[in-house]
Order: structure tokens, then sequence, then C-alpha cells
């Protein structure tokens, strides 16, 4: 894996890229999070034959966090930019929380283009709600390294996986030149503009969508698997809805073996993806941003 700047329509972003050739994959994290979360599923990806790159948004991670859309369609658009730039036509994508409804957004703009959606945890098929919103445009506003200890909790089901060094990390970059005046615009598009970018309906009504595949965390605190169940309903029945156990908002994460199983599994059945050898994913310790 690599990771290294990237300009994109004058917007310097981070990317992690792993594996090669002309199956891309594009890997998109959740607000106030980073690429380094897809550390324990880029490896599996590129073993069943993917080129695949996870990237920091603008505002998050080492990406840059000055003047920007910090929005759905601002983050789509992005998305679609970075394709261009490194000549990616077809692709699947991959999205969680924020990121998967990102993801959503860039398929109903462009459905030709990707062969498959990959939605995690994710926002933006139903609307949030005003209580919802203001709880994450507050969650926002709190770096400091109790704050990022309390965010992690419900981001994860077994609370011994959140040691002090990731704590640490995340409220040191999270707290970084830019970060503040980032999350504070992208609180204020939570309290006031993004359920009006709802793209449920838009999604379920393409004239040909691509394969499309949800996967939950059994016990996510912070998008309940409820939520994900309505967007199956949303979506139709076509659409399989995975439920992994014993995790949290980021079963990517937290269990990477069973989600790389469920998303391989997936792909494979679209005709999208080899079989790989028998290779063991990495550990979260390995992953762990």
């Amino acid at each position: 894996m690599i990771s290294y700047p990237w300009g994109v329509d004058g917007t310097t972003v981070r990317v992690l890229e792993e594996g090669s050739g002309d199956r891309v994959a594009l890997l998109v994290h959740g607000v106030g999070a980073r690429a380094d979360r897809w550390r324990c599923n880029l490896g599996a990806l590129a073993i069943a034959g993917f080129h695949a790159y996870a990237i920091d948004l603008p505002g998050h991670g080492f990406s840059d966090k000055g003047d920007f859309d910090y929005s759905v369609g601002g983050y789509a658009s992005l998305a679609l930019s970075f394709l261009d730039s490194i000549d990616a036509g077809r692709c699947v994508l991959i999205g969680t929380s924020l990121g998967g409804h990102v993801q959503a957004a860039v398929t109903c703009r462009q459905p030709s283009r990707v062969t498959a959606l990959i939605m995690v945890g994710s926002l933006g098929i139903t609307p949030l709600g005003e209580q919802h919103r203001a709880a994450v445009a507050a969650s926002l506003a709190d770096t400091s390294a109790s704050g990022i200890a309390a965010k992690l909790a419900r981001v994860v089901h077994d609370s011994s996986l959140i040691t002090a060094e990731w704590v640490q990390g995340e409220s040191r970059i999270n707290s970084s030149p830019g970060a503040a005046g980032a999350f504070a615009a992208l609180a204020r598009y939570f309290r006031d503009g993004i359920d009006g970018d709802v793209v449920g309906d838009r999604l379920a009504g393409l004239a040909a969508p691509p394969p499309t595949l949800l996967i939950w965390g059994e016990q996510d605190q912070i998008v309940p698997l409820a939520v994900g169940k309505a967007a199956q309903r949303l979506l139709g029945a076509d659409v399989p809805l995975v439920t992994i156990p014993v995790a949290g908002h980021a079963p990517y994460l937290e269990r990477p073996a069973e989600f790389n199983d469920a998303v391989l599994s997936f792909l494979r059945r679209a005709g999208l993806a080899g079989q790989p050898p028998g290779v063991d994913p990495p550990t979260l310790e390995e992953g762990r941003s």
C-alpha cells in the first residue's frame, strides 16, 4: 500500500492505493474519519483483482481543510473529479456513513459509470431527522481526547479496541490546522442542509441501477440497523442487506474478515471479482488508523 497527496481541481487530498489494473474500487470514509479506516479492506480488494483507492475527504485527515463545498454535493463532485484524474472508467463504489451518502449521490449522477455500489451504515437513503442532525453537528465540535474517546465508543461495539494511541491520533489530526473551520462548516450543513440532499428515491428510481449491497453492524449506535432495513425496503427486495454481528458502526474495521467476505462474495456474484487465494485479511491492530 502506498500513501501520497494528490491534486483534484485545486484541492489536495491524501490517497491510499493498493493493487493495480483498470478494475477500480473507490472507498470513502464517514464524517470525522479518514482513509486509514479502510486499511483492513484495501488489501483484500487488491488480492481479488481490484485497483483500490481510499481518499481523505477535504476537511479530514491529511487533505486540505480550507475553502471547499462541505456538502454531499461538493464531495460527490470531488469523488468524480478524482476518478477522472486517475483515468478511471467504470468502477466499484464503497462508502460508509456520510461516505455512503456521497457514493450514492455519485451513482445518481453517473449510474452508467458504477459497476457496483456498496453502502455501509449509510446516511442519505432516508432523512436523518432534526434530533440526529443536531447530535452529529454537536459532536463535530468536540475534538478533545475525551470527546474523541466518546465518539469511538459509538463507532465500535468492542470498547477494548479503543486504545490511548488511537484516541490521541484521532484527536490530534482532528485538531490540526484548518480542521475547526472545516468541521464548523460540516456542522452547519448537518444542521441545515443534509436532509435536503437525501437520494434514496432517486437511487430507487434509476432506470438501470448498478448491483447494490447494504452492510450494517448489528450493534450500530450511530445509524441503527432499523435504518438499514428501511433503506432496503425503499431500494427493493433485490438489494441485499448483510448484517455483521458483534459490530458497531464500523464493521469494516471491527470485523474485517466478515466484512471483506461479504463484499467479495457480492462482487463475485455480480461477476466483478475473481476468486482470491487463501490469504488472511489484515488484523485490526495492523489496520487501525
